[in-house]
């Protein structure tokens, strides 16, 4: 009878389509079934008929795919900023990757001595090495360094105050501040100097019998400039010593070397602080290490003996996967020669400028081609480290960089490519910084881009 609509066809017809049995393989028989009945209680819904069958076995094959989708996603980062906290800071070397995926894949000796057959120490894998590069008499890890700074403080200064210039309470990203992390820890922030200027003496003047340490605070994501005044590592070593309580440094960035072998500004390393005087020293994995997150404390045996007696250790410890990464990249240290083309983060900070803008004119064609009516150009622009580390300076790159239209749906579409690409706006532009993007990459990111 004419006027009449075939009726949608049943989930027993839909499911014995060889469409169907293809995402029944990739995706199980309870995934597919629930999303061929959403598939059709939409059409049913809005009175659509007669749908071939087809149609509807594309569209819930489409349903599908979203849903099994990984969320974290590898992205394109072409921010300008090396160490991108919301990217994931430091792209780890393949052999360090390659080692937490067998870690993850197997089980390990992570707590196993293979010499005495008995219970192992999972901080001995990394101990000898963290050792002999900063200097340390004794280490430890733990997942971050929030976490390495909260169990420091609760370790060495439960109940007690702990000193801290005014100029040096930080707040990171996320609104994330020492303050919170010293109460949570069950330390007491006691606060001296000014902003802009501490002195000895306001450390030497606040020390008394409820003071549990004194703290140092790299301030490593902001400067303070002009008319200031800091307390040299070795004088708060000093003052601490005298007064009986330990001196803590946190570094946060945490680079193990001297970055100015390689043209960047110099940042302090653990060495160089423990020299100093300082009995703890804490700092971040996947930073200027250019390793896994995680959060190091290096220092004097009998503080890295009471850390490790903490119950808390065991809550903040760090997995077998990031253990065995942290592992390979800390050997890279061993041979610093090498490092700037072994470790990833090291590479991208010191690549040449001429490189750099050799990759923008190599892939600008591209985006031109997708883009004509964008104004596609090659422009020179400024990198920064991230992360909190060396605020001040930054990096000379560049970029291909587009305008016109709505820049915010530009780029959407960006990001809704295969392999996402971040970008930045500025003044106007959306810049495609090619710092992080090197020639392994290109090839993948032209061929999405066309």
């Amino acid at each position: 009878m004419t006027g009449i609509a075939s009726p949608l066809p049943s989930i027993d017809a839909l499911l014995r389509s060889p469409e169907a049995a293809v995402m029944l393989a990739r995706f199980g028989s309870s995934a597919v079934t629930a999303a061929l009945r959403d598939s059709l209680a939409v059409h049913r819904a809005a009175a659509r008929f007669g749908l071939a069958t087809a149609a509807i076995l594309g569209e819930t094959a489409d349903r599908l795919a979203a849903r099994f989708a990984r969320s974290q996603r590898p992205v394109f980062n072409m921010t300008g900023t090396v160490l991108h906290t919301n990217l994931g800071r430091s792209p780890l070397p393949p052999e360090a990757a390659e080692a937490a995926a067998e870690a993850l894949r197997h089980a390990t000796s992570v707590e196993f001595d293979l010499a005495t057959g008995r219970r192992g120490e999972r901080d001995d894998h990394i101990g000898g090495l963290l050792r002999e590069l900063t200097g340390a008499e004794a280490c430890t890890v733990v997942n971050n360094n929030a976490a390495a700074v909260m169990l420091v403080l609760n370790t060495l200064a439960l109940g007690k105050e702990v000193l801290v210039s005014r100029g040096e309470l930080i707040e990171i990203g996320g609104s994330f501040r020492l303050p919170d992390i010293m109460s949570r820890s069950g330390a007491i922030l006691k606060e001296v100097g000014t902003t802009n200027r501490t002195h000895a003496r306001d450390y030497a003047e606040a020390i008394a019998a409820p003071v549990g340490a004194i703290m140092r605070v790299h301030r490593a994501n902001y400067a303070i400039t002009g008319f200031t005044a800091t307390v040299p590592v070795g004088v708060l070593a000093t003052i601490a010593h005298d007064g009986g309580i330990p001196l803590i440094e946190d570094l946060g960035s945490g680079s193990l070397v001297d970055l100015e072998r390689w043209g960047l500004p110099h940042e302090p390393t653990p060495r160089e602080s423990l020299m100093a005087g300082a009995d703890v020293v804490t700092f971040s994995g996947d930073k200027l290490l250019g390793g896994p997150q995680a959060g190091l404390i290096v220092g004097h045996k009998d503080v890295i003996a009471a850390i490790g007696r903490n119950p808390l250790k065991r809550a903040v410890r760090v997995d077998k996967g990031r253990l065995a990464a942290l592992e390979v990249v800390l050997r890279l240290y061993l041979d610093p020669d090498r490092l700037a083309e072994r470790v990833p983060a090291l590479r991208l900070l010191v690549r040449p400028e001429a490189e750099i803008r050799a990759t923008s004119e190599r892939i600008a064609p591209a985006i031109a081609a997708r883009w004509p009516d964008r104004g596609v150009a090659v422009e020179a622009c400024r990198s920064q480290i991230g992360s909190g580390a060396l605020p001040r300076d930054m990096l000379p790159s560049t970029a291909v960089t587009l305008g016109g239209g709505s820049l915010e749906v530009l780029a959407k579409t960006l990001r809704d490519l295969p392999r996402p690409v971040i970008g930045r706006m500025s003044r106007g532009r959306l810049i495609l910084d090619c710092r992080c993007l090197e020639a392994t990459d290109e090839a993948a990111f032209i061929a999405q881009i066309a």
